[in-house]
């Protein structure tokens, strides 16, 4: 079976715009060296809303995640939500199949 994805949306304040990036690479990282994540990817929309698409190898991982992580990584979980008018949760999906090239200059 494939990876379990979680879709996020966040509605940043204004002029908060990099310093929300900033957490959320770090809380990313956080995610990814403590709770078994496997990383994310961070996209705007055209009026200024980010997406973020989030995987995880299965649903659980997913929904212990935040027990697991160091109290400097939980204060920055709060921090960069505090940055935010509004953060959504739309989609949890099970990967059925994955043709994303992975090995692109961003990588």
């Amino acid at each position: 079976m494939g990876k379990f994805i979680v879709i996020y949306k966040f509605q940043v304040k204004k002029g908060l715009e990099k310093d929300f990036e900033k957490d959320w690479e770090k809380l990313t990282h956080a995610f990814v060296n403590y709770s078994r994540g496997l990383g994310s990817r961070l996209h705007m929309d055209p009026s200024g809303i980010y997406i973020a698409y989030a995987q995880w190898p299965d649903q659980s991982t997913w929904t212990t995640a935040g027990s697991r992580l160091p109290e400097h990584a939980k204060a920055l979980a709060d921090t960069m939500r505090a940055k935010c008018e509004n953060v959504e949760v739309l989609f949890t999906l099970d990967e059925i199949k994955n043709l994303l090239k992975t090995d692109g200059p961003n990588q």
